[in-house]
């Protein structure tokens, strides 16, 4: 199937020449050497004008392989928990971007909670804002997109360590995309000490300890869960550290830091 843009002209430009321009004002400078091979990344999701900035930091920092999966929350209920999109192709506003049918299915064949189910991708804005970025620094780019939704921590593992069985012979290695926001709607000081204690976790590389402390917390980081199994699965690949590359809340860019949503950028390498 050909999955058309749900949030193009709302959460980024729709144009492809204002996009790219937008993209690559958000990248910024790069390093001459093309960027850090990493294994995965944390991302956030809203529109550009709050989050790009963070996102662009995060995506200038590294090198963009041939093949990324991008794992999202489900804000939608729609579809599979595990919902993974197996074939066909993204009709971006830069372009078509394929989904790497082998790769999904290999993944497919290595969990039973995945399944191959596209109802959760047609209106879900998490997954396809990172697109753009990932296309303008790759346009060879292939994804392999798996929308999640409420899962336990063993359910988490199991995902997690599928990914790291269907990615651990593949050259190059694929790149892991967790797509997440941090605090929703609260003021910028509960956010920030809310998200420090999240944040704190994924960069000790801790999967169950974030899980945790986030149900303990109440920190409404809606893609808790993507984050926590990229965790597994780049530890299964042999990461070993993690890098906060920026924080930031909507009320740098509004000004209104009563009721913020926040956004980090980490690498895990």
């Amino acid at each position: 199937m050909v999955r058309r843009p749900a949030v193009a002209n709302h959460f980024y430009p729709g144009n492809p020449r204002e996009l790219a321009r937008e993209v690559e004002h958000l990248i910024g400078k790069r390093d001459p050497s093309g960027g850090q091979p990493v294994t995965g990344v944390v991302s956030p999701h809203a529109g550009y004008v709050y989050s790009g900035g963070i996102a662009g930091q995060v995506y200038s920092r590294i090198r963009v392989p041939r093949t990324a999966i991008i794992l999202g929350p489900n804000h939608s209920g729609a579809g599979a928990r595990a919902a993974l999109m197996a074939e066909g192709e993204w009709d971006m506003p830069m372009g078509p971007v394929p989904v790497n049918r082998e790769f999904a299915e290999k993944l497919l064949a290595q969990s039973r909670l995945i399944s191959a189910d596209d109802r959760a991708h047609q209106r879900e804005h998490s997954l396809e804002v990172q697109v753009p970025f990932l296309q303008h620094l790759n346009p060879a780019i292939t994804i392999v997109p798996l929308c999640l939704g409420h899962l336990d921590w063993d359910e988490c593992r199991e995902i997690g360590e599928a990914l790291t069985r269907a990615g651990e012979h593949s050259e190059p290695r694929p790149l892991i995309v967790a797509s997440s926001d941090m605090t929703h709607y609260e003021s910028q000081r509960s956010a920030e000490e809310k998200d420090r204690l999240a944040i704190d976790k994924v960069l000790a590389l801790d999967p169950l300890g974030l899980l945790q402390v986030v149900a303990q917390k109440h920190i409404s980081m809606c893609g808790v869960i993507p984050t926590a199994v990229m965790i597994v699965a780049a530890r299964g690949l042999g990461a070993q550290k993690a890098e906060l590359v920026n924080y930031a809340t909507s009320g740098d860019v509004s000004g209104d830091f009563s009721q913020v949503v926040g956004y980090a950028g980490i690498l895990v390498s």
